[in-house]
């Protein structure tokens, strides 16, 4: 007879623990794991997109659905071969409960990889790997950017529409600038243009002298480039030194000139530049986030503190339709991916892939702001390919 008993209590003890476990999962702090850059060419990008998120947490009072947020943080370090370890501190080591990271593509790759295969919950705040939202797209996996393809595109467009018709690109030769130049080649190609030359070298190699003097030689109608942090600073302030500004236009993906306008100095007044948000964009809710941003963190915001405030919207949208219970991921996670994200930058959703559809504006560099023009491209998809959900 004492046999059932025990049976019973075992039961009831296992009963007990799964309770317990559930509770736990909608009570207690959230865990948010942060893989950015802390050392590097990209660091300054990563403070940006850690005090975007923070930012919008304070703004629900420091807690996400009721919950406090604990935070976990790891320098991604910008190498692709150290990805996979640094992610799975968070993932093995920390156990938390999304990861937010990262800015370099072949890191997040990396990163992707080791959240698939661990069914994580990750956001993209910046890296644009097109395999992200392509063939390693899943439902766990969302991104509050861009994918590489989309502001290449974008300026790709632009440059055809100025009636440009003999172009060369120039980037670092890793995902993002190669995914990058092959959207800017898509539509400058198909507006009538022909890009004449890719030229790159390897990252985060500053070493432009070389490929600036083949540009000058073979005098192109437009020079598109790619790059980002201290190299698109170097990049810039070494074209104009060359005497390339004033005989062949520069045009770039918006990262040549965001964040790094102060730095470049008069070397960058008036480039033309396509991207997802324009700092002086005159509505209350771009208006209202600078403002806040500034009196946090004493600076101005930019770019990246957008994404990776965007990134805390989109995570905060999953919360609340569970009402903080990470135990109903499938239900988080899908509202995640319908929301309509109220970002500084202007609505947007997201697509199947979990990329950002977004519209891409034209932006003009002048003083320490890349100020609005118009724009490009009207809520423009990345086409996703290769993602099969």
């Amino acid at each position: 007879m004492r046999t059932p008993t025990l049976f019973t209590t075992a039961i009831g003890t296992l009963a007990l623990a799964a309770s317990v476990g559930a509770h736990a999962q909608a009570s207690g702090p959230i865990k948010v794991g942060l893989m950015l850059p802390a050392t590097g060419t990209f660091a300054a990008l990563g403070v940006a997109i850690e005090n975007g998120f923070k930012l919008y947490v304070q703004e629900q009072g420091g807690k996400l659905a009721g919950r406090d947020i604990q935070y976990f943080k790891v320098d991604d370090e910008s190498d692709p071969s150290k990805g996979t370890d640094n992610v799975n501190k968070l993932i093995k080591r920390d156990n938390v409960d999304v990861i937010v990271g990262t800015v370099h593509s072949g890191v997040a790759l990396a990163m992707a990889k080791a959240a698939k295969d661990s069914n994580t919950l990750l956001i993209v705040p910046n890296a644009g790997a097109g395999d992200i939202t392509g063939p390693m797209c899943g439902p766990n996996i969302v991104r509050s950017s861009f994918s590489n393809w989309q502001p290449g595109y974008a300026t790709g467009v632009i440059a055809a529409q100025k009636g440009h018709k003999r172009a060369m690109t120039i980037t670092w030769n890793y995902a993002a600038g190669n995914e990058t130049v092959k959207g800017f080649t898509e539509a400058f190609e198909k507006g009538g243009g022909k890009v004449m030359k890719d030229l790159n070298l390897p990252f985060p190699g500053v070493e432009f002298q070389a490929l600036l003097t083949e540009i000058a030689a073979q005098k192109p109608d437009v020079v598109f480039a790619f790059f980002a942090g201290g190299g698109a600073v170097k990049f810039v302030k070494d074209y104009a030194a060359a005497g390339l500004m004033k005989t062949v236009p520069l045009m770039g993906s918006g990262f040549l000139t965001d964040g790094t306008l102060e730095a470049q100095g008069e070397a960058a007044q008036g480039l033309i530049t396509a991207l997802h948000y324009a700092d002086n964009l005159d509505t209350p809710r771009n208006n209202a986030f600078r403002k806040n941003y500034a009196i946090a963190y004493k600076a101005n915001a930019d770019v990246y503190a957008v994404q990776g405030y965007d990134a805390a919207q989109i995570f905060a949208a999953g919360l609340n339709a569970v009402k903080g219970d990470l135990a109903k991921r499938d239900a988080l996670t899908a509202a995640m991916r319908k929301v309509t994200v109220d970002s500084p930058r202007g609505k947007f959703t997201l697509s199947a892939a979990g990329n950002p559809v977004q519209d891409m504006y034209i932006r003009e560099a002048k003083g320490k702001d890349n100020e609005f023009r118009g724009v490009a491209v009207k809520a423009l998809a990345d086409p996703g390919r290769g993602c099969k959900l």
